[in-house]
């Protein structure tokens, strides 16, 4: 079990996400840097969908209270075990009534603590992912707060393990596909949106990441569409020309022009953004995306081979 001693700004249990119910209006959910998932559960041979925490910020405090084993990729949070540092990438030993604790970021957002054997829980609709939105899934369908304790199962065999993982490199330009709207905003919104520097305004959450920058004028409409089916990554502009870049909690049905769609390799970036970080945007080829798709897979299927002769 581990006990939530502080919750932090928010805790919530995720796994890769709630599939095959968007048009029910049930969003996928699930952790928001995918990469950061695979790659702390792939240091503890755990499945890639196996449920881990996902920390927003730091301010946590957790109590182990069996032996296990964790793994810590995403965002450096400063996390200490029982004072002494930890580092995303890798993994450790955890003895029974040890205190894990984050204080806040040396760079990005989320992190995620992995277990051996994954975080225990109820699936709802095929997956233990929290939706704040919806109140399901995870624990009772809520972020996780102090004095909340958690199921994990006890592992107490030696841990041989000592490789780690890198992260994907971070990027601020941000690659995208042409959306179903863009011929229907003007050349100069077009060539606005473009050229722009953004920024990422402090209202931002797990729905979605809303951008400021300084060409709004030139960036207003007066679009009105039908409401069409919108995903992760599907880039909104609303009347008063700042941009929202939808999320896994957003919703699944959007009135407002569709100008772009962040492709697969570059959304989870999205998930280590912090306040005021700065992006820009530009738009590529189906074969540059799936060039990137297929890079980010072979650093997976590495870190796969790499640590396949810990588990033979």
């Amino acid at each position: 079990m581990i006990k939530v001693i502080k919750s932090g700004i928010q805790l919530t249990i995720q796994d890769l996400g709630r599939v095959g119910f968007r048009h029910l209006g049930v969003s996928r959910s699930g952790s928001l840097d995918t990469y950061a998932h695979i790659i702390a559960n792939r240091l503890l041979n755990n499945t890639d969908n196996a449920a881990v925490l996902e920390l927003t910020v730091g301010l946590c405090e957790l109590q182990f209270q069996c032996d296990t084993v964790i793994a810590l990729h995403g965002a450096d949070l400063k996390a200490t075990l029982d004072g002494h540092p930890l580092y995303p990438g890798w993994s450790y030993p955890i003895k029974a009534m040890q205190t894990l604790k984050f204080a806040t970021g040396r760079g990005g957002s989320r992190a995620y603590i992995a277990v051996k054997g994954g975080i225990e829980c109820p699936e709802v609709m095929g997956s233990k992912s929290t939706d704040l939105g919806a109140a399901i899934g995870g624990f009772n369908g809520r972020a996780l707060q102090s004095g909340d304790v958690v199921a994990i199962s006890p592992y107490t065999k030696p841990w041989l393990c000592n490789k780690g993982a890198l992260t994907p490199p971070k990027r601020n330009i941000i690659r995208l596909h042409v959306g179903p709207h863009y011929e229907l905003l003007t050349p100069e919104c077009i060539n606005a949106f473009c050229d722009t520097a953004f920024t990422i305004n402090p209202n931002s959450n797990r729905m979605g990441v809303r951008l400021d920058h300084k060409n709004t004028a030139i960036m207003q409409h007066k679009l009105s569409l039908p409401s069409v089916a919108v995903a992760p990554g599907s880039i909104q502009l609303p009347p008063d020309g700042n941009p929202i870049v939808l999320l896994n909690d957003g919703q699944t049905t959007g009135g407002y022009p569709l100008i772009a769609h962040v492709i697969e390799a570059d959304l989870h970036q999205f998930a280590q953004f912090r306040t005021a970080d700065p992006i820009t945007f530009e738009f590529v080829s189906l074969e540059q995306a799936n060039a990137a798709k297929n890079k980010l897979d072979a650093h997976l299927a590495q870190l796969k081979l790499s640590l396949s002769r810990y588990w033979d």
